[in-house]
């Protein structure tokens, strides 16, 4: 399995490669766009994610607006919503407005609010399907 984690906090990026690495290959990006470089270029090299796990609150470009392209982008690559990549937005905004864009406008397949917790982050990455 090949996971992307994008998030512009050294500590946190590091603590989530340290989770995912027994599990799956994990690459990194720091912000938005570099997130949505690494997506294409994967796709394009016919070895997508399997799963994106993304910060929020990041410079250049936001996670929301990330998750936006990465789903326009599968659109205009002809990926059925059923096989879209699975997202799993990371962050400290636990408010509604944040969690409804990132369900009804991005498509996350999950949101989780920061402290993350090792068990429940493996646990919402099997609750996408994935088997690790």
């Amino acid at each position: 399995m090949r996971f992307l984690i994008v998030e512009d906090d050294f500590t946190s990026r590091l603590m989530l490669q340290r989770i995912i690495k027994p599990y799956a290959q994990c690459d990194l990006a720091v912000n938005g766009e570099e997130a949505v470089q690494a997506f294409k270029m994967a796709h394009e090299e016919g070895q997508p994610y399997d799963l994106v796990l993304m910060d929020i609150m990041m410079p250049v470009k936001d996670g929301q607006q990330a998750l936006m392209e990465i789903r326009e982008y599968e659109r205009s690559q002809g990926v059925s919503p059923k096989d879209e990549t699975r997202v799993i937005m990371l962050t400290a905004l636990g408010d509604p407005k944040n969690v409804v864009d990132a369900y009804y406008k991005g498509g996350a397949s999950s949101y989780l609010v920061k402290p993350i917790d090792k068990g429940l982050l493996l646990e919402v990455i099997r609750n996408t399907g994935l088997r690790i």
